[in-house]
């Protein structure tokens, strides 16, 4: 891409791998995402216990954002500990929401779900459990039925 040039001291959007990859050089202090804020992250945590279904996240890549710009530029970050705490109970909430959702979708024999407000990272932790239960299901439920082709001859 066609990036820069970049004046000292003045704040720039820019493509998180390079803004890490600036800050690895020490060329750059990154500035955290709007909602990469204490009281802010505590009211999605709280937010998200409250409500029975999957509450709108800030960033559908959250979780990757926090993991890189925590581990890469925590000193960038006020109370990055605090923060890396926060989404993790959230991550922890929601997946185990996630858990008990699909849990009474195989115990209810659902043919299909609605997956709102999940991020990718979040389908793609119980996406092959999810796949495995709806072919095992899918397996029972044809060998429950009677089969069209298995019809009896005399000879």
């Amino acid at each position: 891409g066609d990036l820069g040039p970049f004046n000292p001291g003045l704040p720039v959007e820019v493509p998180v791998w390079l803004a890490i990859n600036l800050k690895q050089r020490q060329k750059c202090r990154l500035i955290p995402p709007e909602w990469m804020d204490v009281e802010k992250l505590e009211e999605i945590r709280d937010q998200e216990r409250k409500e029975d279904t999957f509450t709108p996240m800030p960033s559908p890549y959250y979780m990757e954002l926090t993991k890189l710009l925590l581990n890469y530029a925590s000193d960038n970050i006020p109370k990055a500990d605090e923060i890396r705490t926060l989404v993790k109970e959230t991550w922890d909430t929601r997946l185990a929401k996630l858990r008990l959702s699909a849990d009474s979708f195989v115990r209810q024999q659902e043919a299909h779900a609605k997956l709102d407000n999940l991020t990718l990272m979040e389908i793609n932790t119980t996406g092959t459990f999810l796949t495995q239960a709806l072919d095992h299901m899918y397996k029972l439920r044809t060998n429950l039925q009677p089969g069209e082709s298995a019809h009896s001859q005399d000879f």
